[in-house]
This record gives C-alpha cells, structure tokens and sequence, in this order.
C-alpha cells in the first residue's frame, strides 16, 4: 500500500521527533511536542480540505465538460464552425487538460492519468493554440469585430454561441504582446479588465492585466491613457514593483509629446480614397466585408443566366446545367447544382484522412512550404481513388470544353478557423518561368472552383484588383480563364480566399493547364485577346 505524500511528510517529522530521545524526562520538550502535534494537524487539515478542493475542481470540470462534449459531438462541424469554439477547444487540450493532469497528479489515479498521458501525444500544441489565437485576431481585424462582439460570441450566423472568459481574452492579448501587436494586446486586456470590473469570478488579478494593458498603450504613444492605467494599478498595488516608476517616465514622455506637439501641429484628415488608390490589403478585407464592389447598374443588367449546354455537347444535349454570369471582366461563371450533396459527401470522406496542411510554390526556390497567408488543409485525389472522381472530372470537360487529362488532380481544401489564402495567382507569372516546369503541361489557363458548403459568415473568393466578391454556394462552381487566348497572363484574376468567420468551408478545385488545349482553345493574335 501507498501513502499519500503528506502521510509519508508526517512520518519523516515524527521520525526527526524521535531523534530527541526521553522526552518525558522534561515537560518543557513535552510542551514542545504538543505545538508540534498541533502543527501537524493543521498539515493535515490543510491536505485535507485541499483535496476535497481539488475533487470538487475536478467534479466542476468533468460536469462542464460533460455538458460541452455532448452539444459538440451532435454537429462536430457546426460546432468548431464558431471560431471561438475552435479557439478555445486548442486552449483547453493544450493548457487547461495539462492543468488538469498536474492537479490529478498530486495523487495515484491509476488509469486514468495513463491514459491521459498516451492520449496527451496526440493533442494540439502551443502553435495550435497561438495560431488559433492569431486567427481570432485577423477575423477580428478583416470583418472590424470589436473585442466584446466576439467574447460574447454575438457573431452573424452563429449556431452555437460561446463566450469567452476573463483568462481567454488575457490569452490572446498576451499572444498579440509577445508579437510586439501593441495594438490588438490593448483591445484585449481592455476586454479583460471589463469582465473582471463586471463582477466575472476568475483567478486572474486585474494588477497583471492593467500592467500589461498599460504597457501596451504607451507603446502606442498615448502617454496620458497609460498614466491613468498606472494609477488604478498603483491604487491597486500601491507595493507594484514597476508601477511608480513607470508613472514618473510616462509622464516625462508626455512632457516631451506636448513640446513635439508644440512645434508641429498635425492636422491633416485622411480624405476618402478612390478605390483604385487604396492598397490591396484594404481591398482585399473591404471586399471579404461586401463593401466596394464594383459593379455599376449597367455593367451588372448585361450579367445574364441561362442553361448552357457548350454547343450542343452530347453530355449536356438532355440535361444542360445552370450557368449564371458573376463578373464580366474577368468574365466568371457560376454553375448551379453541378455537383451533388452525395457527391461532396464522398470527396470529403476521401479527403478527410490525407488532409494536410496545405502549402505553396516558394516564388524564387519552387519548394513547397507552408505559409502563413494560406490557413487550410488540402487533399489530392485522382480518378483512380474512386469512379466518382473520374465522374466529376468529365463533367468538368463537358462543361468547359477543356482537356482535362493533362489538368491537375482534384485538389479538395477545408479551411479551419479564420482559414484563408490571401490574394495570390493562380498561373505563373513571367518571373517565374520555372512555376509548373516539372509538370510538363504548361501554364495553369484556367480555374475551376466547387463549393461543397455554405458558409455562415465571411469565406468569400474575392478578387481585389476588380473589385468582384463571390459568396460560397453549396452544390455550385465557378470558372474563370487564367490566361487569354494568347497565352498571356490575366492579372485581373488576382484573388483570394477571404477568412471564414463562421462556418466551415470545404471547397474542392481543378486547375487546367494549357497543353492539350490548342485545338480547344485556339491561341488568340493579341496580347489580351
């Protein structure tokens, strides 16, 4: 048999009792004993309430838990679609079950730890929980959600809300400080004072948040906002090992703002940009939020749909698809009901075991490498994984009238939390004569793109150099020419996968290349035919 920890701490002190022999030959030592007697039981009154503390931490958790796990596990999908879920389930398998465990191991518990430790292998890591974390931040800043908005889980669309915790917003605020975001650190420990002043219970103190927010303001340059944090600090800890001093070199710098001010008074206002004027990133997030389209009244009345069946091709003579015009310049198309929920259901359980994270073509190495602009996973899968593959495949010819044995495999993604691909190219450009050298099949002339979800919020393929915006539309695709007919380039077609803010979206993509294509599309004599 065991003993617990503090039984055996009991037995060493009475044991170093013992040394001191013939204790009754004195009363005065006696005495000694009975203080010590009395210290040894506050020790173990001490032991014992903590681990009925401890037993009744883990029966709150287990409880709470219990009660998640059966919501999340009736719609797995659905669930993690809210990017607050998905943040906080990479938080609590990679934190707060390890807190868990140091607590349950103060004690034997046989089994369970064990198996806690095997399962533990195969958890998320701290780059899961940071870039979760950083995902929250970028949505955040894409679809101009404040702090509040999505601590309280009030997003558009939003199956299952979740709130955040006083711990979880000083998470993300601590993540955002320590990449030096003095910016998103602020609105973040703002949001965790407030809770805390709102009477929230947590173990955290508002002395650690308000020196961190504090800090994160006079990196801002806004001296008398961090003076007032460092008062309340200092009210707080009037003992803060930084507070004072940190009063007395803010207000120096504010000293210093005001003679700068003095000298050089900066009113100028940021005027209205024309669009074309504003840079791609601003483009790139006004468009994922559905603001600057352009596309006047008139261009947008010769925007037609139809059923289409490619000049009379034999596949589409008794069943003609749906064809609907998004944009005229770059002409793209949309194709309603093209491809089927049982067939999407079938790619996505292709998919799913070979989904990895996906990667792009290095610019100047042409190594595949993951980036921080493209957040999915993607899975390649051939005619030969399943005859639905090759289906879908000739549907595509049929469709496009374009050579597909020397296309691309079926690329299917799914993109997670905040997942998006930040506007890129889909063709090589002439600075990268070597982009799909390896392949033999010549430049990618034209996307194809599936929708196998709808998505809630956000997840729209944006291209920012026109001004286009194109929502996911489950069972639908759409195509769009990479290249003209001459060959060159499109640079229209610069485009993006804008964040996904709730929901989850799979897509699944063909890219066609131009070889095998010279009698199908013949080669045009200028430069933009």
């Amino acid at each position: 048999m065991e003993l617990p920890c503090y039984c055996l701490l009991l037995l060493s002190c009475l044991q170093s009792l013992s040394a001191h022999a013939d204790f009754f030959t004195s009363t005065g030592q006696m005495t000694d004993l009975l203080y010590t007697e009395k210290d040894l039981v506050t020790s173990l009154k001490d032991y014992i309430r903590a681990e009925e503390s401890k037993l009744e931490q883990i029966k709150r958790w287990a409880e709470k838990l219990d009660s998640l796990t059966v919501t999340a596990t009736q719609d797995p999908e659905g669930f993690l679609g809210h990017p607050v879920n998905a943040f906080k389930l990479m938080k609590r398998l990679n934190t707060e079950w390890g807190d868990l465990e140091s607590l349950v191991l103060r004690d034997t518990t046989g089994g369970f730890i064990s198996n806690l430790t095997i399962q533990r292998q195969h958890f998320p890591t701290d780059e899961d929980q940071t870039g979760a974390a950083k995902a929250l931040i970028r949505l955040q800043d894409t679809y101009r959600l404040d702090a509040n908005t999505i601590s309280t889980g009030n997003l558009p669309g939003v199956k299952y809300k979740s709130h955040m915790t006083a711990e979880d917003c000083f998470e993300l605020g601590k993540i955002a400080y320590s990449d030096a975001d003095y910016y998103h650190t602020e609105l973040w420990m703002a949001q965790a004072l407030k809770q805390l002043d709102e009477g929230e219970e947590s173990t955290l103190d508002k002395v650690t948040v308000i020196d961190y927010l504090s800090y994160a303001i006079y990196q801002q340059g806004e001296m008398e906002r961090a003076m007032e944090y460092t008062k309340r600090l200092i009210e707080l800890d009037p003992e803060h090992p930084r507070g004072k001093s940190n009063l007395k070199y803010f207000e120096f710098q504010l000293e210093k703002q005001k003679k700068a001010a003095e000298e050089e008074k900066k009113k100028q206002k940021k005027s209205k940009k024309a669009f074309s004027l504003i840079p791609e990133r601003e483009k790139y997030e006004m468009l994922c939020r559905g603001e600057g389209i352009k596309m006047t009244p008139r261009r947008q009345s010769r925007l037609f749909c139809r059923y289409y069946d490619n000049n009379r091709n034999p596949s589409l003579l008794l069943a003609p698809v749906k064809q609907q015009d998004e944009w005229d310049r770059p002409y793209i198309v949309r194709y309603l009901d093209i491809i089927s929920d049982a067939e999407i259901e079938r790619v996505k359980q292709l998919a799913k075991p070979r989904l990895r994270r996906a990667t792009i073509s290095n610019p100047i190495t042409g190594v595949l490498e993951t980036a921080s602009y493209r957040i999915s996973k993607s899975a390649w899968l051939t005619e030969y994984d399943d005859p639905m593959i090759e289906k879908i495949n000739d549907r595509i010819e049929g469709v496009t009238g374009l050579e597909m044995d020397t296309a691309e495999e079926l690329q299917v993604a799914n993109y997670g939390v905040g997942g998006q691909y930040e506007p890129h190219f889909d063709f090589g450009r002439k600075d990268e004569p070597d982009a799909f050298k390896e392949l033999g099949t010549g430049n990618r002339i034209a996307t194809w793109l599936f929708y196998m979800s709808d998505v809630s919020a956000g997840g729209a393929t944006v291209f920012p150099d026109v001004g286009a915006a194109v929502w996911p539309q489950k069972g639908t695709a759409v195509f769009w020419y990479n290249l003209f007919a001459s060959g060159e380039g499109d640079y229209s077609t610069r485009h993006a996968a804008c964040p996904v803010l709730v929901g989850n979206k799979w897509v699944s993509n063909k890219w066609i290349h131009e070889r095998g294509q010279e009698w199908r599309r013949p080669c045009g004599l200028s430069e933009s035919e």
